[in-house]
């Protein structure tokens, strides 16, 4: 089973023309809301690529909270260490523009309330071998225990970098596997962005561990501690919304690792069901499902 130790909470999404600049106001025309946060968005993905998998989150006692776990729930996706707490339920404010592109706030409430027990609760009966998933919308103390409980007990620890905090390049060498988009790379690397294949191959030495970079509708990149490097492709599609793709990659990535792929093969799904997910609206809505990523495939 995949452990994923994350945010949970409700995404708010406005549609607009274009994304407005610092204190200008653009009239927009549509807006939902729908089950959201980075963690949960995995964890739905993860299932939805076949895997057994358990979210240990935090969301409030109000009506978003109920919102929050709506899809989470109708998947099976294992919810038993989910904290209801005396705080409001995260939610992201999401503007998305007619060309798929999106700025997003994230308003922890909920996901702010995890402590270091939660970590160790969270690890608790994990086994060598198994897959946990972390990424950095909860404290970052509990997602730091995490990730020293994770190596220390041998469990393939997966931090994704997003959203990029200051505490993250401190952190980021724990993990066995790390997941970076272009822009959060560059930021790990003091600003530089090449050549990134030598970049990769230098910090995947140097930290011991497999880095993967993201880039979009390029595909992904992999660099390992050993000297492998892999790069696979994205599908060509027509973006609706990228709300939500990286974190497909990530739970995808997180279920062929779990099924027993290799790192190739893995990357390439997850590559493939993040393309899917841009031609839908919404996050955990347009994550598909395994049968239409091995369609596509």
């Amino acid at each position: 089973m995949i452990t994923v130790f994350g945010s949970v909470g409700l995404d708010l999404i406005g549609n607009v023309p274009r994304l407005p600049k610092p204190g200008e106001t653009v009239l927009g025309g549509t807006f939902v809301t729908a089950p959201g946060n980075k963690g949960a968005n995995q964890a739905l993905a993860a299932k939805r690529a076949g895997r057994n998998v358990r979210h240990v989150g935090a969301i409030g006692r109000d009506d978003y909270g109920k919102e929050a776990i709506a899809l989470l729930t109708e998947g099976g996706v294992d919810l038993s260490q989910l904290k209801r707490v005396d705080a409001p339920t995260s939610i992201a404010m999401i503007f998305v523009d007619a060309k798929g592109e999106n700025c997003i706030a994230v308003l922890p409430g909920a996901n702010a309330t995890h402590t270091v027990a939660d970590a160790d609760a969270a690890l608790a009966g994990m086994s060598k071998g198994d897959v946990l998933m972390l990424q950095q919308e909860i404290t970052q103390g509990a997602t730091d225990r995490a990730l020293d409980l994770a190596r220390q007990n041998g469990i393939v620890s997966i931090l994704n970098t997003a959203p990029f905090l200051d505490s993250t390049p401190a952190m980021a060498g724990k993990a066995k596997i790390l997941v970076a988009n272009e822009t959060e790379f560059a930021l790990l690397c003091g600003g530089q962005t090449e050549p990134l294949e030598g970049l990769m191959r230098d910090w995947a030495k140097a930290k011991q561990q497999t880095l993967i970079v993201t880039l979009g509708g390029e595909g992904a990149r992999a660099a390992t501690a050993d000297g492998q490097f892999i790069s696979v492709p994205a599908l060509k599609v027509t973006p609706v919304d990228t709300v939500g793709a990286g974190d497909t990659f990530c739970g995808y990535l997180a279920a062929g690792l779990d099924a027993g792929l290799g790192l190739e093969q893995a990357m390439k799904r997850a590559a493939v069901a993040a393309s899917l997910a841009c031609t839908k609206p919404g996050a955990q809505p347009a994550i598909p499902f395994d049968a239409e990523v091995a369609a596509a495939l």
